[in-house]
């Protein structure tokens, strides 16, 4: 026990989630030992779920309560407030995105971590199934060799010496050590029901981790297409946009939560386990093998004997005396019975392969292989495994976090994007100076003036050439003033309607510019001085 202690040491974080405290569905307390098949023990993990299904109800009902608050209250119509507004919305969403992907990369790592560990435990138990299969195939390829070949060599040899008793005496001598080794044998346990058993826990661990990964990696990609689709709808102030945020956003937020439950209660079910592996493996093996055989493997040390050693001290004699027996037979008999040398050299052929067998055996039975497999299982689902669930409940915390933000924002971004399109439908559409006036006549310029404004010059040396095309007197004043800013401009502009016609130059002039306009004005003007009333 203290050897196991000194090599295997439950880290913190497990320590920590076997202190959870297990409650029941009826609230009453359960024992925290591992016991998976336990009722009450299903119920005290089923019961860590329940609590992360009581907080997204929770938050849930907070954001319900939010968004009939937002859609109801009034808000002030100022533009410092909406200005304000709208820059608590941006940030808001901003702050949320950045949340959400540091929320990924932190489940990403978790993922990995976690993915990392359990395919340790499976290397582990497929390297454990391994040896067992080996030590099953060299205990039954070693017992036929006893059994049946050398038996078939023996009763042939028996009769070739019929008649010398010394040899027959031989003969019967070498029959009892093979039964010997063949009791020996028979002590090694048999591990093909414990193969079975971790072959299926290998492969059905292979398939749930399989379609874990794979699960959490599209959450990932769907988070990331969120917050995509939030900024997008915010830079291109999209209603569309912004709805399919909200309800992925939702879609999100159950996911997240119900990620988190899922996590809890596999890491605090395998704390459980990981805090006294032993006791688990001592009892689930108790009706398969020995106790003593548990514990040399699961207490692999200087200070834990072999439950094989006899049996393979034992073996190893009796090898060894049917190997002498047979070089001197070989020796003695086979000049006086020259027929039973074809046996006999065949027994001692079957002798030198065992021997390699015995020492594969030795090898494979001894604590060290299998001990190292089983650290090796403890350090990749006990450390990597629960650190990565660890860090996959952040993930969900965070990611919760992030979407709840995303989806108090979203109304208000509604609203705001309202406020504007109504803020644009109250101003007027003659207005130049309003902005959607001026992207639909970027769009859809007038034909009519615009080749009238056109035709003239935009240079200084071409006044006199001037000659604006007949008008009406409505027009006159719109093609008075295009001269003059073709004059002082150099580029025909529009400017709003009641300072055409005052006879004012623009704001910034000099005393030349002055007399220059006050003369174009009147040459412009005197056609007109006829019609105009008095």
């Amino acid at each position: 026990m203290p050897a196991a202690r000194v090599e295997y040491i439950a880290p913190w974080w497990v320590v920590w989630l076997h202190s959870v405290p297990h409650l029941g569905l009826r609230l009453q307390r359960v024992d925290s030992t591992f016991h998976p098949r336990d009722e009450s023990y299903q119920e005290s993990l089923l019961f860590l779920g329940l609590v992360a299904a009581v907080c997204l109800g929770l938050n849930l009902i907070f954001l319900v309560a939010y968004l009939v608050c937002v859609c109801c209250c009034r808000e002030d119509d100022t533009v410092q407030t909406k200005q304000h507004n709208s820059c608590c919305v941006t940030w808001t969403a901003v702050v949320a995105g950045l949340v959400c992907c540091a929320a990924v990369g932190v489940g990403f790592y978790g993922n990995s971590e976690t993915n990392d560990g359990v395919y340790q435990l499976i290397y582990s138990l497929d390297n454990a199934n391994h040896t067992f299969s080996g030590i099953d195939a060299l205990v039954s390829g070693t017992t036929q060799k006893m059994k049946v070949d050398l038996e078939q060599h023996l009763d042939r040899l028996s009769e070739i010496f019929a008649t010398r008793g010394d040899y027959t005496q031989a003969l019967k001598f070498m029959h009892q050590m093979a039964s010997n080794i063949i009791v020996q044998l028979s002590g090694v346990p048999v591990w093909r029901e414990v193969t079975a058993q971790i072959t299926e826990l290998a492969d059905q661990t292979g398939d749930v981790e399989y379609y874990r990964w794979l699960s959490y990696l599209l959450l990932f990609v769907l988070d990331l297409v969120i917050c995509l689709v939030a900024c997008l709808g915010l830079a291109k102030r999209s209603r569309c946009l912004l709805a399919s945020m909200l309800c992925c956003g939702m879609l999100a937020l159950v996911l997240s939560w119900t990620s988190l439950a899922a996590d809890t209660a596999a890491a605090v079910g395998t704390s459980d386990f990981c805090v006294a592996p032993d006791t688990f493996l001592l009892n689930i093996t108790e009706g398969q093998l020995s106790t003593e055989v548990t514990r040399y493997y699961l207490y692999c040390g200087q200070s834990v004997s072999s439950p094989f050693q006899q049996a393979l001290t034992t073996f190893q004699r009796s090898l060894t005396t049917m190997q002498i027996q047979v070089m001197g037979l070989l020796q003695f008999a086979v000049p006086l019975f020259p027929t039973a040398e074809k046996d006999l050299l065949r027994i001692q052929l079957l002798l030198n392969s065992t021997e390699p067998s015995l020492h594969q055996l030795t090898a494979m039975l001894d604590c060290r292989g299998l001990h190292k497999d089983y650290l090796d299982a403890l350090a990749g689902i006990c450390y990597d495994g629960i650190e990565g669930l660890l860090y996959l409940g952040l993930f969900s915390l965070l990611a919760a976090l992030a979407f709840s933000t995303m989806i108090c924002a979203g109304p208000r971004a509604w609203k705001h994007f309202a406020t504007r399109a109504r803020d644009y439908e109250d101003i007027d559409d003659d207005d130049p100076f309003n902005p959607q006036a001026r992207r639909i006549a970027a769009h859809n310029p007038p034909r009519g003036q615009l080749h009238s404004f056109c035709s003239y010059s935009s240079g200084l040396g071409s006044q006199t050439s001037l000659q604006p095309p007949a008008q009406t007197i409505s027009n006159a004043p719109v093609s008075e003033y295009m001269n003059q800013a073709v004059l002082f401009g150099g580029n025909p502009r529009y400017e709003n309607m009641p300072l055409i016609g005052r006879g004012s130059p623009p704001p910034t002039y000099s005393p030349s510019m002055r007399a220059t306009y006050l003369s174009v004005a009147d040459e412009h003007l005197w056609p007109y001085r006829n019609e105009l009333p008095a």
